[in-house]
């Protein structure tokens, strides 16, 4: 009978925050992955876990993912921990996750400490709804069209970013996003916790003069939709009628669709629209 795979959740920095299930968990089972094992073992000693572990990590996580099944496989439950926080989350152990389950082999989350909603239930902006993107992509085009998708994202954005990225990431937020408003979080959960909220254009100028430290959960205000629909009206009165129709034709709609949604975003009719395509 095949083990099971616990994802356990660990501090992301008040070592408080850790939960009795999760150190039960990991003083039971037969083997702890973690992402960094020289940090992992602080973590254990301190409760005096002494649980053997290995290392599963971003550049092994393919590889040591089928080592790990076998285990599973063979009968030996399994614990994954990150370097803080749930695991899986901007982290390797969703390849694990995912092949966990492809092979059947049952999968339980412990929850505990998140960085991404700690900060959201701090930031001050609306937790309804809310889209994680993690880290930015490093690569330039892959990054331009993740910050092109988000020009027009409602809903609140929560970005993770490095101390020494900060400055950058913070200029080209202002640039694509315009001066949103946007919550800065380090140290969560520490003694020396923050949350500063501020507009973009602020967050630029304060770190022009103040050099970022510690870990960052950026959390960003979405589009206002008022201000979406005016962009939309905007561009559409820039564009001749005969150019918003070919831009619904290469959408592959017919002339009359075509016509019906050019008349619906200039506000007149069909008629109209008609009347103006003949040169009348």
């Amino acid at each position: 009978m095949a083990g099971i795979l616990y994802l356990c959740a660990t501090p992301i920095g008040n070592l408080q925050d850790m939960t009795f299930r999760v150190l039960e968990t990991l003083k039971g089972v037969d083997l702890i992955a973690a992402e960094d094992t020289r940090n992992s073992v602080k973590l254990l000693n301190h409760f005096e876990i002494k649980t053997p572990m290995t290392s599963y990590h971003e550049f092994n996580k393919y590889e040591k993912a089928e080592t790990l099944i076998a285990q599973l496989k063979s009968g030996k439950d399994l614990a994954l921990i990150t370097d803080a926080g749930t695991p899986a989350i901007s982290d390797p152990g969703e390849v694990l996750v995912k092949r966990a389950k492809e092979e059947g082999i049952t999968v339980t989350s412990l929850p505990g400490a998140c960085a991404a909603i700690t900060a959201l239930t701090l930031s001050g902006l609306p937790t309804r709804r809310f889209v994680f993107e993690g880290f930015l992509p490093a690569e330039k085009k892959e990054r331009r069209a993740v910050l092109e998708s988000l020009k027009e994202e409602e809903r609140t954005v929560i970005l993770y970013e490095a101390p020494h990225h900060l400055k950058g990431t913070l200029r080209e937020l202002l640039e694509n996003l315009g001066d949103r408003k946007i919550t800065l979080c380090r140290e969560l959960t520490k003694k020396y916790e923050e949350a500063p909220a501020m507009n973009l254009s602020e967050a630029v100028s304060l770190y022009e003069e103040k050099e970022p430290k510690g870990e960052y959960v950026l959390v960003i205000s979405g589009a206002d939709p008022n201000e979406k629909k005016e962009a939309q009206i905007r561009k559409f009165e820039e564009m001749t009628v005969e150019e918003h129709m070919q831009m619904y034709l290469d959408e592959g709609l017919d002339k009359k669709e075509a016509m019906k949604k050019v008349a619906a975003d200039r506000g007149v009719s069909k008629r109209d629209i008609y009347k103006e395509l003949l040169g009348e």
